[in-house]
């Protein structure tokens, strides 16, 4: 039986994660700051799923609490199989309209977390060497477009995972950056963005649905998910449209 470690485990696509996880028999370890939420969701998968489900409250901005996640991953006497790097968020104002301890809160969610976690979890797996492990690294479609700090924070994450992939596919171990474009989560709510004004209804996804073509993509050993053909038409397009004229449209790209 696997074990898989969610972070930002309680809502949207991380929840989703747990879910379809849960209904494959993995066991979880549910990582997320709000501890009565996590309980819930952990008994609710114990009961619907018949898997464990070990909470692990950790606020990831703060290195005493993400530290307790290195080293349950670290664990070698209860190994993690798969680390889904999910937690996150966006900020509504441009750079200078936040404070830099604000900014600097988000890029050690979308960097410094994804960074320790899987150095943490990697060790490991790379050791076992066990076809099937690795790491989902959540990215977004952000990450191809010029948009302030968030974008620059998944393009990291694009990069890391890449190279990761690279370097341990080898050894057994897939590491997956998965490019959601606009997923109906409460991401936008907590930044206060009224959703239909955000973008189109065709480009918003179903999180079930994203999150089941990401797991079969990881399955196939894929470095990178790009859910639904009008995403991986978007991405296309960013490749080829010169950067000064994706730097117009300063709107898109939230995950």
């Amino acid at each position: 039986m696997s074990t898989s470690l969610v972070t930002g485990a309680t809502a949207g696509i991380g929840l989703e994660f747990a879910r379809q996880l849960a209904a494959r028999g993995d066991d979880l370890v549910l990582v997320a700051r709000d501890t009565a939420r996590l309980e819930e969701v952990a008994a609710d998968l114990r009961a619907s799923y018949g898997v464990a489900t070990e909470v692990l409250p950790a606020d990831l901005t703060d290195p005493d609490q993400l530290r307790t996640v290195e080293v349950r991953l670290a664990d070698a006497e209860r190994p993690v199989d798969l680390l889904v790097n999910n937690a996150g968020f966006g900020l509504k104002g441009s750079f200078l309209d936040n404070d830099v301890e604000t900014e600097q809160r988000q890029q050690d969610v979308l960097v410094r977390a994804v960074l320790r976690l899987s150095h943490a979890a990697l060790g490991g797996m790379v050791e076992r060497g066990g076809v099937g492990g690795g790491v989902i690294n959540v990215s977004s479609v952000a990450a191809f477009l010029p948009r302030g700090t968030y974008s620059a924070a998944k393009a990291w994450v694009n990069s890391f995972s890449a190279w990761a992939h690279s370097e341990y596919a080898d050894r057994g171990v897939t590491v997956m950056a998965l490019c959601p474009g606009f997923v109906k989560t409460e991401f936008h709510q907590r930044l206060g963005v009224d959703r239909d004004s955000t973008a189109p209804r065709i480009l918003w996804l179903e999180p079930d649905r994203l999150v089941r073509d990401a797991l079969a993509d990881f399955d196939k050993r894929r470095p990178m998910s790009i859910p639904s053909k009008r995403y991986k038409a978007i991405v296309t397009a960013t490749r080829l449209v010169p950067r000064t004229i994706l730097q117009r449209y300063q709107s898109w790209g939230r995950k």
